[in-house]
């Protein structure tokens, strides 16, 4: 069996006069303004004024995302200098993660084996563990079975002037979506149901949260018919994963809930082949929720936390569920089934259905649910659906804080007539093209009782079919860092 690289780990520190430190090479950070920072402005003037010069003849401008790899004019000290430009725009934590996964993946073209990372003096101390987290973030790529690989990471990444708190969070979160990326760029043969749950087994040893598993068998005793049908038609049988940190003493606990279709070909809705390629990142909010849960483990946060994850391959064979099909929940509602590539929230509908007799006091969904999403929004921004406007107003601010666009839509009463069937409670598609991504969300909300609750709709961020600067092509990890924020301000 093929076996992916491991994931990438690089030893990280924090040190003192970054320019004095012998390494391959050193990062820093210079703004459109051309002020020089204070690692720069040394180097500057032990060179009689080399970057003042290079800044005013243009040769260095500092707009955001340009670098400039120059051979260090000293002796002593880094061998290689890359300037990051970080444009004139206030400083974000988005800047911060993005600069510092950006230097990471422009040096990963050779072996190194010490990087000094000094963009930490261009941005507050509240946003370097963001820089430690792009760094780590960068390291990761979505090349994980070539036999050459495509990047290098550097042994060592040093961060210059990193609290050790700063250090420890910006590692944890890096770490945690890079887990989440690495299971969604999983190709499907290697990542299916029982698969995904026995890698968040062994995650849940590491990271130190309990972890229970819902076999096909306990799936029907539990009634979750929903979930076997979009899973009948695969030879690899559904999961439903549990994963809880107690860390809020009696209070009631929040909930996470992901879409995990491993592979969705559309079932007898088949999809066209150009639409099936990428179907492995069908589960990537169940991915982001188990990056999430190792997240909030780590760090310790101090709040109960269930991470739910509804796992099914959706398959064609004689055994498949059909158009037409009615299918009764495991709370009881019925579902016409009118496109089998409408699945996802059907295995949704028992998820939920289990999250909800935990009594949390808040719940989020993370689903690649519709392509209406996509058309709606493009690819770069999640869409928020809520019954709670309170609760997803705080979902914004975390994402706003994280630099992770989302934009709510709307879910007026309307929308409830568009999922209603004629022979069950409702149907799982709405009416034709119009509102996909409302409806579907409609559809869910039959599911969450009187539980405040926001659904994400991340079909379009989760997965990029090309790269940028500052991140490889494939899974992104969108929301991990939105969610642990939000998590820990509850």
């Amino acid at each position: 069996m093929l076996e992916s690289t491991p994931l990438p780990s690089p030893n990280l520190d924090s040190i003192t006069n970054a320019d004095q430190e012998k390494a391959d090479v050193l990062v820093v950070g210079l703004a459109e303004d051309g002020k020089l920072s204070a690692t720069l402005s040394r180097i500057d003037e032990a060179t009689d004024g080399l970057f003042t010069r290079l800044v005013s003849h243009g040769q260095l401008r500092g707009k955001q995302g340009e670098t400039n790899l120059l051979a260090s004019p000293r002796a002593a000290g880094p061998e290689m200098i890359l300037v990051v430009g970080l444009g004139s725009e206030v400083p974000t934590r988005a800047l911060a993660f993005e600069s510092a996964s950006l230097a990471v993946r422009q040096l990963a073209d050779r072996v190194r084996e010490k990087v000094i990372i000094s963009l930490p003096e261009s941005f507050p101390d509240s946003m370097h563990d963001a820089i430690v987290a792009g760094a780590v973030f960068g390291c990761e790529s979505q090349s994980i079975y070539q036999s050459d690989p495509s990047i290098e990471v550097p042994s060592v990444i040093s961060f210059e002037g990193v609290s050790s708190d700063a250090l420890r969070r910006g590692r944890i979160i890096g770490q945690s979506i890079n887990q989440t990326r690495r299971l969604v760029n999983e190709p499907p043969a290697m990542l299916y149901p029982s698969t995904f749950a026995q890698a968040a087994t062994r995650i849940a040893e590491e990271a130190g949260f309990s972890i229970e598993v819902w076999d096909e068998a306990r799936l029907e005793s539990e009634g979750c018919r929903a979930m076997l049908a979009v899973g009948a038609g695969s030879s690899r049988p559904p999961r439903l994963v549990m994963m809880r940190h107690d860390g809020g003493g009696d209070e009631a606990p929040i909930a996470i809930v992901g879409k995990g279709v491993t592979f969705d070909s559309g079932g007898l809705s088949l999809k066209p082949s150009e639409s099936m390629a990428d179907m492995k990142c069908d589960m990537a909010g169940a991915a982001t929720v188990l990056g999430v849960m190792h997240a909030i483990a780590k760090l310790g946060v101090k709040q109960n936390v269930i991470g739910f994850c509804g796992l099914a391959e959706n398959m064609v064979s004689g055994s498949s569920y059909k158009l037409g099909d009615v299918i009764e929940t495991r709370s009881g509602k019925t579902i016409e089934i009118l496109n089998t590539d409408a699945e996802g929230r059907v295995v949704l509908a028992d998820t939920l259905d289990v999250a909800i007799q935990h009594e949390p006091r808040a719940m989020v969904d993370l689903a690649t649910l519709t392509g209406a999403c996509m058309v709606a929004l493009g690819i770069e921004v999640a869409g928020l659906m809520t019954n709670d406007s309170r609760l997803c107003a705080a979902v914004k601010e975390a994402a706003e804080v994280e630099g992770e666009p989302v934009w709510e839509l709307p879910m007026f009463e309307l929308y409830d007539e568009k999922v209603k069937s004629k022979v069950a409670d409702i149907k799982n598609i709405g009416e034709g093209r119009w509102g996909g991504a409302i409806t579907a969300a409609k559809f869910l909300e039959n599911f969450v009782g009187e539980v405040p609750w926001v659904h994400i709709d991340i079909a379009g961020p989760a997965f990029a079919d090309s790269p940028k600067p500052h991140r490889d092509g494939g899974a992104t990890g969108v929301m991990v860092r939105t969610l642990v924020r939000w998590i820990e301000s509850q």
